[in-house]
């Protein structure tokens, strides 16, 4: 069993900074990837970005040059900086942790960008 736990999210105003993070643990032998997804009221989870193994990034064109994600394998930890946040951020944020056979997803944590 693999728990993923997420942490970091909150109420920030709009040109504001949050760094989320995510954390695996358990029966862990082989991570592929981590990555954030986002999920608003009424819309699709959509990717935010991912990071796999070796460093490899994949972000959405939505927060390029706004969002870096990080990844600490020795922690099976990955955390992911947004700055110059905008009201459209406004998610619930999930953490998704890819195994070579299958996939873990943390609960989600709130990001809300309001003035």
């Amino acid at each position: 069993q693999v728990d993923v736990v997420e942490s970091g999210g909150g109420l920030v105003q709009p040109g504001g900074s949050l760094r989320l993070s995510c954390a695996a643990s358990g029966s862990i032998f082989s991570i592929y990837s981590m990555g954030w997804y986002r999920q608003a009221p009424g819309k699709q989870r959509e990717l935010v970005a991912s990071i796999t193994q070796s460093g490899t990034t994949n972000y959405a064109d939505s927060v390029k040059g706004r969002c870096t994600i990080s990844r600490d394998n020795a922690k099976n930890t990955v955390y992911l900086q947004m700055n110059s946040l905008k009201t459209e951020d406004t998610a619930v944020y999930y953490c998704k942790v890819t195994f070579p056979t299958r996939v873990s997803w943390g609960q989600g944590t709130q990001v809300t960008v309001s003035s």
